[in-house]
Order: structure tokens, then C-alpha cells, then sequence
């Protein structure tokens, strides 16, 4: 009897943990269920007090995020409506009273958080890995305060070094260009990536290396042979991490770009209509400006679990 009442109450006891943690996902669930809404719904639905749960979904929002349109008359709306080569979008719009006149920049703005966030999240990963082992393996003069000074760089809010970096970036002819842009964030990730793989590399047994170097091997063949694999969980929660970090950054994208390389954080609560803030397609938008992180940490799960628990449990 004791034995199955110890059963039953570990069992009460995973099904509780197992409800607790269905609760907090919701709660954490509900702004991105919001967002998905709002993004479907149409502008008078969006507006209605108090906020509709249930509505017709409605493409309005899409249309508004990914094109540029202009008000037209009832005279024009007649003219416009009896031209023959009229899209499925042009007569969504001219039902709305207005006339798609070209497309907007949103597809260019994530073009280049494309581009910036993962050219720097690659740089940033590649030169920490190579800097963490270095400090994890070899003997490294006054470690202690050059792993600080890395640190540093993180310390600071992105706010209060944007107009150095914009005086600076202006003389140099950086602002407003990829390269600039890369450079800076990969700056800003280094520091992170090198803390978090040193943290990974110093899990890894020191002996490994050092029976590959009496077999022969080189100290690049070792490590390609026994500490890069063992390395791919911490890899990936770095690469994770900085990518997010990249992908979302706004103040640096608002000050330091106006046109060529500037990215979508700050592109999409901009986003105005002809009659005001279009709520839907900055809801559409930020769905949309979701889909690569939910994509690049799903194609980590393997190893990302196992990174952010690395070194949690001891044998």
C-alpha cells in the first residue's frame, strides 16, 4: 500500500507540474494569439470596443503591409474600377476606397535583417568560438581582465554609444550600409559568444585533445576532430541567441540606417495608412518578421536544449 500510494502521489505530482506548465505556456501564448488576430482582422473590427474575439478574417492587413495606396474620388474610383487589367488586389483595395499605386519597402527591410543579422551572427559565432577556446586551452596573460573588457561591451545601453558610433560611422562613410551595420552587431556579439562557448569549451575534457596530439594530430586536426563536435550544443544556443539579438535590434537600426540597410524593427511600427496607424499591418508585419527566428530555432532544437543545460548536471 505505501508503495502505490507513492505511485499515485508522483503521478498527481507530474500531472500538476504538466498542468502548471500548460498554464504558463498560454499566458506566454497570448500576445503572439493577438497579434495573429489582429493581423486577420479588418480595420473596424480592430477598432471595436470591446476587442472582438470571434470576426471574418479578412487580408486587409497583408494588403496594407506589403503595398503603397492613394485615396481616390468617387470620379477616379469609376474610372479606375472600369479598367480591365485589375488584379484580385487592386479590387480589394478599390472596395476600400483607395488604389494600390506600387509596393511598399517591408520585403527590402527584411531582405536586410536577413542579410545583417545573419552574416553578423555567423562572424560573431565563428570569432568566439575560435577567441573562447583560446582562453579555455592556453595560457592567456591578464585573462581575467581582457575576458572583463569583452564583457564590457555589453554593458552599456545601445542608446548611450549610438551618437558616437553615428559621428564616427558618418566620417568613416559606414552609415546607412550593410557592412556598417554588420560590423556593429557582430561588435555587440562577440562579447556574449565568447562568454557563453568558453563556458561550453571548458566542459570539454582537456584529455581528449591531448591523446589526439600524441597520436600526431595537430592542434587545428584535435580540434576539428574531438572539440568541435562536442561543441555543436553550445554553437547552437550561441548562434541562437545571437541571431535573436541581431534580428530584433532597434535603436542601432534607428539611428544608424535611413534608406539602403535599414531593417524591419524599426520599418514596421511605422507603418501609417491613408487614414492614420494601420494596426493590422503592423500586426502582419511582426507576424511575419517571426517566421525566420521561429524557423532557425526550430532547426536547432536538437542541440539547443542540450546547450542551455550544459554543465547544469554533473556526473
Amino acid at each position: 500500500m505505501p508503495m502505490v500510494e507513492h505511485q499515485g502521489r508522483a503521478k498527481a505530482g507530474v500531472a500538476l507540474r504538466a498542468g502548471f506548465s500548460v498554464i504558463v505556456c498560454i499566458i506566454f501564448l497570448i500576445p503572439v494569439f493577438w497579434m495573429l488576430s489582429t493581423a486577420f482582422k479588418p480595420r473596424l473590427e480592430i477598432l471595436s470596443i470591446p476587442p472582438k474575439v470571434f470576426f471574418e478574417p479578412s487580408l486587409e492587413g497583408f494588403v496594407s503591409l506589403f503595398t503603397v495606396r492613394s485615396t481616390l474620388t468617387e470620379t477616379q474610383m469609376v474610372e479606375y474600377a472600369n479598367r480591365k487589367d485589375l488584379t484580385w488586389i487592386d479590387k480589394f483595395a478599390l472596395d476600400r476606397g483607395v488604389a494600390i499605386v506600387g509596393p511598399s519597402q517591408y520585403v527590402n527591410r527584411v531582405k536586410n535583417s536577413i542579410i545583417i543579422a545573419g552574416i553578423s551572427t555567423i562572424l560573431a559565432v565563428i570569432m568566439g568560438l575560435f577567441t573562447a577556446y583560446a582562453f579555455s586551452r592556453f595560457k592567456v596573460k591578464g585573462e581575467g581582465d581582457l575576458l572583463f573588457f569583452i564583457l564590457s561591451t555589453r554593458m552599456l545601453p545601445a542608446v548611450v554609444v549610438t551618437i558616437p558610433i553615428f559621428l564616427m560611422y558618418r566620417q568613416l562613410g559606414l552609415y546607412d550600409t550593410h557592412i556598417g551595420m554588420i560590423i556593429l552587431y557582430t561588435a555587440f556579439n562577440l562579447s556574449f559568444s565568447v562568454w557563453l562557448l568558453k563556458g561550453f569549451i571548458d566542459e570539454i575534457p582537456k584529455e581528449y585533445e591531448e591523446a589526439a596530439l600524441v597520436d600526431g594530430y595537430s592542434r587545428w586536426q584535435a580540434f576539428i576532430k574531438y572539440v568541435l563536435p562536442q561543441s555543436l550544443s553550445g554553437i547552437a544556443a550561441t548562434t541562437v541567441f545571437c541571431f535573436i539579438f541581431a534580428w530584433n535590434e532597434y535603436a542601432f537600426s534607428l539611428m544608424l540606417t535611413s534608406d539602403k540597410a535599414r531593417t524591419a524593427p524599426p520599418s514596421i511600427p511605422a507603418v501609417l495608412g491613408t487614414a492614420g496607424i494601420e494596426w493590422a499591418a503592423i500586426a502582419a508585419g511582426a507576424l511575419l518578421f517571426l517566421i525566420p527566428v521561429v524557423i532557425v530555432t526550430f532547426a536547432l532544437r536538437k542541440y539547443l536544449l542540450r546547450g542551455v543545460t550544459f554543465g547544469a548536471i554533473r556526473k
